[in-house]
């Protein structure tokens, strides 16, 4: 299993290094020590805390296979005769989606609305970041 820096762990939950620090001391990261002392994070440990809580922010009469919901706010929305772009942004993540305009006129889509994106895609890649 991999291990990690602590400013790479912190950059992954997007805290600071002191708070990754307390992590560790209050257990709920698993670091071991270096012959030289630097500590560095158990990427198990480091993906289950990163990893959120699941929270099912849907209400109870819509039910969906979907289960990638990014809840946020529109930040803008731009329709042409057939289309529209719409970009959510949703904690650090900007999500834009191409949707009917039809659709866009039914939502009344304008920006500084709260929306939740929903994701489904039957192709993801994954990247590895260069060391």
């Amino acid at each position: 299993m991999p291990r990690y820096r602590p400013g790479q762990a912190a950059k992954t939950l997007g805290v600071s290094v002191d708070t990754v620090r307390r992590m560790v001391d209050d257990g709920r990261l698993v670091a071991v020590r270096t012959s030289g002392g630097q500590r560095l994070i158990e990427g198990e440990s480091l993906a289950a805390v990163a990893k959120p809580a699941r929270q099912d922010r849907r209400e109870a009469a819509v039910k969906q296979s979907a289960r990638n919901r990014f809840p946020g706010i529109v930040t803008r929305v731009v329709k042409d005769r057939v289309v529209a772009q719409v970009e959510i942004q949703a904690g650090p993540h900007r999500l834009v989606s191409l949707i009917t305009r039809d659709a866009a006129d039914d939502l009344d889509l304008k920006p500084g609305m709260a929306a939740v994106a929903v994701v489904k895609a039957t192709n993801v890649q994954v990247e590895l970041p260069r060391e």
